[in-house]
């Protein structure tokens, strides 16, 4: 845990939710072990589109189309997204879930590698979110800056792993060592080039949220 499990608990007991179609699409993905983001960073997120009001989201990481759905819930009716997803198995639940949110005319899902897909993108987006394979997110970075419009903002999600990353590389899981080895790498990088302006949040399992200065 990054912050104390009773803390969590009562800040996650404050949560009013995000509509009957959201709330049952979260126990369903939950009840599936999908993976998708954390309460408190749900909250998180909304407070950043509030302040952002983004125009164009592009997403890395669908899943089942949770925080897309979420996104497209807390941003005006023009905001479009386009969301990235590698999991062949997790394609026909998301559009399903777009479909059946009425959002299928604001979300655009892209099947394939984002490393294939991240090149072939023209547009700017004001907004992006990152929540796709941890260890990736380093060759992403170069495209997703390219992608990303002067003042845009870029959140990355579970940068802390579960505390994992303060931890001496021995100490450490051996299969987990080039996850962490790249993550130390990503938030190094955010943190130390010019023209990005980045924060680290212990909010979920941790959050990187930069903006482009320059």
């Amino acid at each position: 845990m990054i912050i104390p499990e009773r803390m969590s608990v009562y800040i996650n007991s404050l949560d009013t939710g995000n509509g009957t179609f959201l709330d049952m699409l979260e126990q369903s993905a939950l009840a599936d072990h999908v993976p998708i983001i954390r309460k408190d960073m749900q909250s998180f997120l909304k407070v950043l589109l509030a302040l952002r009001q983004p125009r164009r989201i592009l997403e890395v990481g669908t899943a089942v189309g949770f925080s897309a759905l979420l996104m497209a819930q807390n941003t005006a009716p023009d905001c479009l997204i386009t969301t990235i997803e590698n999991y062949e198995k997790r394609i026909g639940p998301a559009r399903e879930n777009f479909a059946k949110a009425g959002m299928e005319e604001r979300i655009t899902l892209l099947y394939g590698d984002a490393l294939t897909i991240l090149p072939t993108l023209k547009e700017n987006y004001d907004f992006v979110f990152m929540d796709a394979a941890k260890g990736q997110y380093i060759h992403f970075l170069p495209e997703i800056l390219r992608l990303l419009s002067p003042g845009g903002v870029l959140v990355s999600d579970n940068v802390l792993q579960d505390g994992n990353i303060v931890e001496s590389h021995f100490a450490v899981e051996q299969r987990d060592r080039t996850i962490y080895k790249r993550m130390r790498e990503y938030l190094y990088t955010l943190k130390h080039t010019d023209g990005l302006l980045t924060s680290i949040v212990a909010v979920g399992d941790g959050a990187a949220v930069t903006v482009k200065t320059g």
